[in-house]
């Protein structure tokens, strides 16, 4: 494949940051875009909406659908499937984005916070991908990426934030075991993680404690998230893929276009050793 020119890309929590960046770079080759996502009014403290979202996509060059959709309620994700096989005739790409955070330890995560972060992440991830596979597996090289880290058993990564890493592991090891379920059959399922931390509208958030000088911009990870998904499904699956390493794979080697500020000391992300 030399683009994701007509290809119907399913992406969950895609308004703002990696999600939409992803979007917009696969809208740019003339893909069609569906964005699963709660936000359809304006949020206080977030930019983007389902609406300015899809406008984007389709300023870009791409069709947009906007399907308001929280993962949690399965049936609630059958029926945005639905409405994106209805629109496009199926789907070829499942980007399974969205995602809850707390960095917060065991006393100080609330359980309303720990099953949101599980309902969203783990639950979501598998329940999504359950609804989209039989469409995946109609179509040719079908791909799901997940938004997840590279799974590692040292305790660091657990300390601090235990609730958090569980529940976005749980992501992990749907790559794990989908990959594997699915790989005679044709379908990859694959990881992505940033070699760096991400600036986005949640980082900037956590009231400092990341500066964006610190950060790369989403593209890095849109970037390598479209390289991968114009690979063979058959040939590139159960990968834990780093965003860096996959750029620099399809011959990149300049990634201060990247850099929220050229001159800035990048932050490591988590759970990469």
């Amino acid at each position: 494949m030399s683009s994701l020119n007509g290809k119907t890309l399913f992406i969950t929590g895609g308004t703002r940051g990696i999600g939409l960046a992803i979007a917009i770079r696969a809208a740019r080759d003339g893909a069609n875009v569906v964005i699963a996502a709660k936000t359809d009014k304006p949020h206080a403290g977030l930019p983007g909406t389902l609406d300015t979202a899809v406008a984007e996509i389709e300023e870009a060059g791409g069709q947009g659908l906007a399907v308001k959709t929280d993962i949690r309620d399965e049936r609630q994700i059958a029926d945005a499937v639905r409405q994106t096989v209805e629109r496009f005739g199926g789907i070829d790409i499942l980007v399974n984005n969205a995602s809850a955070i707390s960095l917060t330890g065991t006393l100080e995560t609330p359980m309303k916070r720990y099953d949101l972060m599980h309902q969203v992440n783990a639950r979501g991830t598998f329940a999504t991908s359950q609804a989209c596979l039989p469409h995946l597996l109609e179509a040719d090289n079908p791909h799901i990426l997940n938004l997840s880290p590279p799974l590692s058993m040292q305790p660091k990564w657990f300390k601090g934030h235990c609730a958090y890493t569980m529940a976005k592991y749980g992501m992990s090891l749907c790559v794990l075991g989908m990959a594997e379920e699915f790989r005679e059959r044709g379908v990859a399922v694959n990881a992505l993680w940033p070699r760096t931390v991400i600036y986005t509208a949640a980082v900037a958030m956590l009231q400092g404690m990341v500066k964006p000088e610190n950060c790369r911009t989403a593209e890095v990870v849109a970037d390598a998230a479209r390289a991968i998904l114009m690979r063979d499904s058959r040939s590139c699956s159960g990968n834990f893929f780093v965003d860096e390493e996959v750029l620099r794979e399809e011959g990149v080697t300049d990634f201060a276009r990247y850099a929220m500020d050229p001159a800035g000391q990048l932050l490591p992300d988590f759970f990469l050793d």
